[in-house]
């Protein structure tokens, strides 16, 4: 059996896709799927960045970088995004999969399908960001969809609340699609013993992007500030 690739399909029928991909002897080319999924996340960071998300450092400084140096600030800030769109995208699809992969005897090529179900939701996730910050002035990491908000209630601290941001209904479903993909793929582990180390790696995860994130403040302030 030869099972093709489609992130979209799978969302809408789990248990079916999972079924035919466990009793696939053959998969079809995931590079072009990988592409769209880069390219997509490129755009979206793109489109952010022309928004402005994330350029409130910047825009701050406009005074006093003077016309010229704003406006070459505000090109290599876009330059920025799109590449980290790129990097964002690249991370998400294969070094989870090659994380899972030490864990597991599922095929690699496998586990970049799940990934690429993950990183489409993420992406959902981050396009639904664009109005909560357009309409109700919220940054990603207080969204009302993540425990962020609840967070900045609680501490000032910005690593605290960026780690806490990042974690969201969306990243809990990921998780349990995470671990019922696993789960359906392999029988030579325990399920406690997939739950805890799906939700490590998540912790792991969370913590990368919160200090991703309190370094990339650091990083615009010193470039640009």
């Amino acid at each position: 059996m030869n099972y093709q690739p489609n992130f979209f399909k799978f969302l809408f029928s789990i248990n079916d896709h999972l079924f035919r991909l466990r009793q696939a002897e053959a998969m079809s080319p995931i590079w072009r799927s990988n592409s769209l999924l880069i390219l997509l996340s490129m755009l979206i960071y793109l489109w952010m960045a022309f928004l402005g998300m994330g350029s409130n450092l910047i825009s701050g400084d406009a005074l006093v970088l003077g016309a010229l140096n704003y406006e070459a600030s505000k090109f290599w800030f876009v330059i920025g995004r799109l590449l980290y769109g790129a990097f964002f995208a690249s991370f998400i699809l294969f070094v989870p999969a090659y994380l899972f992969k030490l864990l597991t005897d599922i095929p690699f090529k496998k586990l970049v399908v799940m990934q690429q179900v993950v990183l489409f939701i993420m992406l959902v996730e981050r396009l639904l960001w664009i109005p909560l910050m357009l309409f109700a002035g919220l940054d990603w990491y207080v969204s009302p969809l993540s425990f962020g908000i609840i967070a900045s209630y609680i501490t000032d601290h910005s690593w605290a609340i960026y780690f806490f941001g990042a974690i969201s209904i969306f990243q809990l479903w990921i998780i349990g699609f995470q671990v019922l993909f696993l789960k359906s793929m392999t029988t030579g582990i325990r399920e406690r013993s997939l739950w805890l180390s799906v939700i490590f790696l998540h912790i792991l995860w969370w913590g990368l992007a919160a200090i991703f994130s309190f370094t990339d403040q650091s990083i615009i302030s010193g470039w640009f500030g």
